[in-house]
């Protein structure tokens, strides 16, 4: 069985994107990050999420972002602000570089275990202009990998970065998410990271919007 490397944060995204790797037949070796996320919250839900998938393996990295700041989600010092889904310009939610970093570990992980498929569940559609969600940043990223990476530089045997839902929309995703089992309620999608979703930052509209888009009902509220 062909091994996939799948991003997993604990949130919507990711949660789907496990699950479309394993209809796909991929023997799937879940990561997840302990960057130093005030939502660290995720991380329960990445634990629930790869329990009931029965993925092969859950691996978590430790990586402290938040020394140098840059974010409020790694910066205590500075606040979440509420969202707005018709914003334009980057929201200060935004990691610096964070998809670059989790995926150049997802490319030493996969590298390890001898997988050529790393799964991602960006958007340039539904997202908050974060500019690690694009398409071109994608293509950039495995081409670096494949230069960087014994596999793809030596042993002809190329990496690839799947981001099925690069063109789709929240609503999209989880219609495709219904279809293959996955349980909402076990995500987590709030910045605030408190007992529950706040409703209020961009997160939480995004999610709200994309359910009431799709016709179904958050089982996680």
């Amino acid at each position: 069985m062909k091994k996939a490397v799948v991003l997993l944060s604990g949130g919507l995204d990711s949660a789907v994107a496990l699950y479309l790797a394993k209809s796909e037949g991929f023997e799937v070796h879940a990561l997840s990050f302990d960057y130093g996320q005030r939502h660290d919250r995720e991380l329960n839900a990445a634990k629930a999420i790869s329990a009931a998938a029965q993925v092969t393996e859950h691996r978590l990295a430790v990586i402290n972002m938040g020394q140098w700041g840059g974010s409020s989600l790694t910066d205590k010092s500075m606040s979440v602000e509420n969202g707005d889904v018709s914003r334009t310009d980057i929201p200060v939610t935004y990691v610096p570089a964070r998809n670059m970093v989790f995926l150049s570990l997802a490319a030493s992980y996969a590298e390890a275990i001898g997988a050529q498929d790393i799964f991602i569940g960006v958007s340039e559609v539904d997202y908050s202009g974060y500019v690690d969600c694009r398409q071109e940043f994608i293509d950039s990223m495995q081409e670096t990998i494949n230069k960087g990476t014994v596999m793809g530089a030596v042993k002809n045997l190329p990496i690839r970065i799947h981001a099925p839902f690069i063109n789709k929309t929240k609503s999209d995703e989880i219609v495709l998410g219904m279809q293959l089992g996955v349980d909402f309620g076990l995500t987590w999608s709030c910045y605030r990271g408190g007992e529950k979703p706040c409703g209020e930052c961009d997160s939480c509209l995004l999610r709200a919007k994309a359910f009431s888009e799709a016709g179904y009902t958050d089982s996680s509220l």
